[in-house]
């Protein structure tokens, strides 16, 4: 078997004298698709930032791509929880591409590099092949601020792209859109995960819009963690022996899942924008 993109064994967080993570063991392959799942408050955006070495654990080993978390940030394309642009922001769409060539992973510009030399010209390519992937080229020259959220969202997983890395860590990417954007993102990056060869780990509090994507989820609970393909982990008897409380899992009559109990709110899989 090929080196896994994500290695944790007995991966212990604590802050603040709390248990974030406590004893997780998991395995993610080169090349797969997971969802890391569970309500809010159970360490899904902890679990990143330690695979991306900002925060260390405080017990057990973790490896990515074959190196210590923070070893490997020139490999790891990470969008962010979603932020919103101002309106008036006049910077384009292909500039904010551009920042994930020309600054370092947190967008800080690198001095030097004009766009007229032999590596300006292979960044503006780079750029544009990225813009081409992610289907934005037809509103990537129009500022960033007026552009919709689901486009928005779509020109920063270019930007996550741009230094052709190895896996993707997209923090809720699909937060805050609409049904109709969170199934096309869903879909591209489903695509950009099978295409380009990308391990994708995706951080969710919905698993309806990809769960017809996904290798396997990640299921955070009570510091502990449940990981298979969807169908073994969300159950009610995986989850309630996850959270040692009764829960239970439904499927609705167009297939979505709903699970029903979780202890903490917001607690279930189903579309937060339809009230």
């Amino acid at each position: 078997m090929s080196e896994p993109a994500v290695a944790l064994e007995g991966a212990t967080l604590r802050l603040g004298g709390r248990a974030i993570l406590e004893d997780v063991s998991l395995g993610v392959a080169r090349g797969e698709f997971v969802a890391v799942l569970g309500p809010n408050g159970v360490g899904k955006s902890t679990l990143v930032k330690v695979l991306l070495g900002v925060l260390p654990l405080s017990a057990g080993r973790a490896e990515v791509l074959g190196r210590p978390p923070g070893g490997a940030k020139g490999l790891i394309g990470y969008l962010p929880q979603r932020r919103s642009f101002d309106p008036g922001l006049r910077v384009r769409g292909v500039d904010v591409v551009r920042l994930g060539l020309d600054g370092d992973r947190w967008g800080l510009p690198l001095p030097g590099g004009s766009r007229w030399s032999r590596r300006g010209r292979e960044a503006n390519g780079r750029v544009e092949e990225v813009i081409d992937l992610v289907g934005a080229a037809g509103y990537a020259a129009r500022p960033i601020g007026r552009l919709s959220g689901g486009e928005q969202q779509r020109l920063l997983i270019a930007q996550a792209l741009a230094r052709r890395p190895r896996m993707l860590l997209l923090d809720e990417p699909l937060d805050s859109l609409d049904l109709p954007n969170q199934a096309s993102v869903a879909a591209l990056i489903a695509r950009i995960c099978r295409d380009e060869q990308v391990t994708v780990l995706l951080v969710a509090h919905d698993v309806n819009p990809i769960v017809g994507y996904l290798d396997r989820v990640v299921y955070l609970g009570h510091g502990g963690a449940a990981t298979g393909t969807p169908r073994e982990v969300i159950t009610g008897e995986t989850l309630s022996r996850l959270y040692d409380t009764p829960i239970e899992v439904l499927t609705t009559s167009d297939g979505r899942l709903v699970v029903v109990g979780l202890p903490e709110a917001p607690a279930y899989h189903t579309d937060r924008h339809a009230l």
